[in-house]
């Protein structure tokens, strides 16, 4: 090799390293080894490169390279020495020459570079001839990893009928050598299955589609992809993945019926909304892209109706309005179905839409009555005798044979049944007179039944209009309150009244108003007949006296417009009050019942004030007595707060031994043990001192006392104040005796109770136990 070529270069190389070294090693490769070393101008080290395969290093450490002083002479004189990372172990230098070994093999991957250390120095002096240079070691990539595909198996998606080249996936391989030095990280991708439909790019991995591909004929494909170190060079590694690519749907199929002609039928008597039939087409697509909307075309739509049920895609042929087997019995009716969702990409291939024939045929069915009106509107004059007709009904039987027809009134309320109805020829008669006046409308239900099929029925409303006659007077609409002042004027307005009448007019009612015959010399009040159905009563005369005339009654004639006219005479009552112009109503009553009384004001106020009295009188004999019936020691039972409890409680008789244990109360042990609820105070002790005073000079007395007042104490149930406690205690004796007879001299030996048997059936119990005592005593 010419050095002198190579100074430039070295110079370079200076500025990033004092020296460089460059290695590649791969174990089933030539391995390259190079070292390099720089010249100084005087004087320097000197280098020399060496190239081996990797079966030199498996035999023995390889000569990679020589460093060199120019100093050297080659006697020995000098020592070279290494260090840095691997001297000595990887690295190892000939201390003469300046030779440098490597001892191992070397993986780029693990470790790219080596920094070493070297020097020279004089064998006799031990100085330094060279000064102390660090070089480094490159270690050039072989190829030695094998390409990977971290992220496989892969799974892609892509719409069908995608035009050629549309992207779908790209793969992408690893590999671990060094990318910078080489081809051994340059990777070549190609497909090894998966054509003629797809295509990769080679350089980047990308999967295209090739071709046009069909949903409905192949859903799924499975793509093989292989990548190649090297370029694809001879002896690259490589490795496979693979890549599962699901067609997506896309709407390129229109419906299509399943048939052309469709044949339904439907009864005559099927009400509206009835499911005729169904039909079905068929779209090979899924999904959205296969919903689809039916529809009906033509003169039939208004008698049949078809809705798409979403879940399965049928179209339900319904009836839109009711048929009639002998109006019409076949109908053909054309169905069109046609796609939710256009893709408008494929219209021009052809229409998403299909077209069917259905023919329906209508079959006959015993049908009920028909009326000739569903609602029937008569009228007729109130007060029409019994048996006046109302009008007619007419019902037929719309079948081909038809049935004669029955007629008859649904009756809610038998017992008042105003209308009949003739069954034969459906003639409605009234049977009693009908009053407008309780009611002006009356609301029938006819039935007409075939007599060949009762079953077979069929209704009709029937409206009767009851109309008016002029049989009611006018009268007042309610009672009117009329006074006058004793200083009113002449012509003065004391009332406008009104009437009314519960008859109905076409032209609407129209009265007049007028004095009664009677009273039409009246001198006082005079009638004015307004002409809108009112009058004003008016005063004929200045000035009334109450102590003259306190009433006046004053009859009015009413006559109303109706054909013919009726009249009613209706009084008015005038009371005079005690006023200049306005009246006082309350005061005016108030006058007005103390002269129907007959009594004046005085005699009214004297009369209330006596009652008055009586009723105080009467009240305070009541205290009185309420006083004397308290209970004069009332205070002290609220101060003591005794608690009284009574019982209504019948023992058993003389049969009844075991009614009451007296051996309760002769017992001197306290049952209950409680903790103590209060202290007892200063006041219940000097009760308590008191007591013992009271009963018999006993200590069983006394502790009986004691435990009692110590029970009572103790007791957390007792009532939270202080009560009067009585006890029942049977001493020891007494001073005046005992009535008993168990401490009579005479023992029971001595005495016979047989008597006791003759006094009824009650004694003879006690008669036997006396005697079963006596015997067992013996």
């Amino acid at each position: 090799m010419n050095f002198s070529a190579l100074i430039p270069l070295m110079v370079m190389l200076v500025q990033l390293w004092p020296y460089s070294l460059s290695m590649q090693n791969h174990s089933a490769q030539n391995t390259d080894l190079s070292f390099t070393g720089v010249r100084r101008v005087k004087r320097g080290w000197l280098w020399e490169p060496l190239f081996a395969t990797e079966e030199q290093i498996s035999l023995g450490p390889l000569y990679i390279g020589q460093l060199k002083s120019d100093l050297d002479k080659q006697d020995g004189n000098l020592e070279y020495i290494l260090t840095g990372e691997g001297a000595g172990s990887i690295f190892v230098m000939d201390e003469y020459n300046g030779k440098i070994y490597v001892t191992q093999k070397l993986d780029r991957e693990k470790k790219p570079f080596y920094s070493l250390k070297a020097k020279a120095i004089n064998r006799s002096t031990r100085l330094p001839v060279e000064p102390e240079s660090e070089f480094i070691i490159k270690v050039r990539d072989v190829n030695d990893h094998e390409p990977q595909f971290l992220d496989g198996p892969y799974v892609a998606t892509v719409p069908e009928m995608s035009p050629e080249g549309t992207s779908v996936i790209q793969v992408t391989a690893t590999d671990g050598d060094d990318p910078s030095y080489g081809n051994s990280a340059r990777l070549l991708y190609s497909l090894i299955q998966g054509q003629p439909y797809f295509s990769v790019e080679p350089k980047t991995g990308v999967i295209r589609m090739a071709s046009q591909m069909d949903r409905e004929t192949k859903d799924q494909y499975l793509v093989i992809i292989q990548a190649k170190d090297m370029v694809g060079q001879p002896g690259a590694f490589s490795a496979t993945a693979t890549v599962t690519i699901n067609l997506s749907d896309v709407n390129d199929n229109p419906p299509k019926f399943q048939q052309r002609l469709y044949h339904m039928s439907v009864s005559e008597e099927a009400p509206v909304g009835t499911t005729v039939g169904k039909v079905f087409a068929e779209d090979s697509d899924i999904g959205e892209n296969a919903a689809m909307n039916y529809s009906i075309e033509g003169d039939s739509s208004h008698v049949f109706d078809i809705i798409t049920n979403n879940e399965t895609q049928e179209g339900i042929i319904l009836l839109k309005k009711t048929v009639d087997y002998e109006s019409k019995r076949r109908y053909s009716i054309q169905a069109k179905v046609v796609n939710k969702y256009i893709d408008e990409r494929f219209l021009k291939e052809e229409p998403f839409e299909d077209k069917t024939i259905i023919k329906i045929n209508v079959e006959d069915a015993d049908e009920p009555p028909v009326f000739t009106s569903e609602n029937y509107v008569m009228e007729i004059d109130e007060g029409a005798v019994k048996g006046s007709l109302v009008g007619v009904v007419t019902a037929r039987d719309p079948d081909d044979d038809d049935s004669p027809v029955r007629y008859s009134i649904v009756q809610s309320m038998p017992l008042k049944r105003l209308f009949s109805i003739n069954e034969h020829n459906g003639t409605i008669i009234t049977t009693k007179p009908l009053d407008r006046e309780i009611a002006s409308w009356h609301n029938i239900t006819v039935t007409a039944t075939e007599t060949r099929n009762p079953e077979k029925i069929s209704e009709a409303n029937v409206y009767v209009k009851v109309l008016d006659v002029n049989e009611n007077a006018p009268e007042f609409p309610k009672y009117y309150e009329i006074f006058v002042c004793e200083n009113a004027i002449s012509g003065q307005l004391i009332k406008t009244v009104s009437a009314v009448d519960q008859d109905d007019s076409a032209e609407g009612h129209h009265f007049s108003f007028s004095l009664a015959p009677e009273a039409a010399n009246n001198s006082h009040f005079t009638v004015k007949d307004n002409q809108d159905n009112t009058a004003g009563i008016f005063t004929s005369k200045s000035g009334f006296r109450r102590q003259e005339q306190f009433f006046f009654y004053l009859p009015i004639l009413i006559q109303d417009n109706g054909t013919p006219r009726l009249t009613s005479t209706n009084t008015l009552t005038v009371t005079v009050c005690n006023c200049d112009t306005e009246v006082n109503t309350f005061y005016c009553r108030y006058g007005a019942f103390l002269y129907s009384l007959g009594l004046s004001t005085e005699a009214l106020v004297a009369v209330l004030a006596c009652i008055l009295i009586l009723l105080v009188f009467f009240l305070a004999i009541v205290t009185i007595r309420q006083q004397k019936k308290k209970s004069p020691f009332s205070e002290k039972m609220e101060e003591f707060r005794e608690n009284i409890v009574s019982y209504d409680d019948e023992g058993g008789g003389e049969e009844d031994t075991e009614a009451f244990d007296i051996s309760a109360l002769r017992t001197r042990a306290v049952m209950r043990t409680h903790k103590p609820r209060r202290k007892v105070p200063s006041e219940i002790h000097s009760l308590y001192r008191q007591s013992l005073q009271v009963g018999p000079d006993s200590a069983i007395f006394r502790q009986f006392i004691s435990e009692k007042l110590e029970e009572a104490n103790t007791d957390p149930t007792v009532p939270p104040y202080d009560s009067l406690q009585t006890y029942a205690f049977e001493g020891t004796g007494s001073l005046a005796g005992s009535l008993s007879s168990l401490g009579s001299n005479m023992s029971d030996a001595d005495q016979s109770y047989d008597y006791l048997a003759d006094w009824g059936p009650h004694f003879k119990q006690l008669a036997g136990m006396y005697t079963s005592h006596r015997s067992v005593g013996d």
